[in-house]
């Protein structure tokens, strides 16, 4: 009975190695238009799971980017009010002669500024030689 047992699964591991080769495209040559149309129609269902289980997987990714984006705009816009009420009060506080109306509290980075160029080679320091001691 155990011999029995042995050959129908070596016979049911050898139709099944045969199935696997066919889904691969492999010894197809012996197929009838029948097995052919069989085999088809199983791997358009295969690829059917597959390209639902992908889009499943995709749609919800998109969605937890999505999520995260709000978030990140909320917590951007969160920082900006806030940073925009620490600079009303450091103007306030502050004993320089800048008026709230000179800090650019508005998000435009057109500050002018006013530089200096020297030509020429830098001016020599004063530098501290240290000796050994004999």
């Amino acid at each position: 009975q155990a011999r029995g047992e042995t050959y129908g699964l070596t016979k049911k591991i050898e139709q099944l190695e045969i199935t696997k080769r066919k889904m691969l495209g492999e010894g197809i040559d012996v197929c009838s238009i029948e097995e052919l149309h069989q085999l088809e129609n199983q791997l358009e269902r295969g690829l059917t799971r597959i390209r639902a289980k992908k889009y499943q997987l995709l749609r919800e990714e998109i969605d937890k980017l999505k999520e995260e984006e709000r978030n990140l705009i909320k917590e951007n816009k969160e920082l900006n009010e806030k940073l925009s009420g620490m600079g009303a009060i450091v103007v306030a506080s502050s004993s320089s002669t800048l008026t709230s109306s000179e800090v650019n509290t508005d998000g435009n980075d057109n500050m002018e500024v006013e530089t200096g160029l020297f030509i020429g080679p830098p001016e020599p320091r004063q530098s501290k030689k240290i000796y050994p001691q004999s």
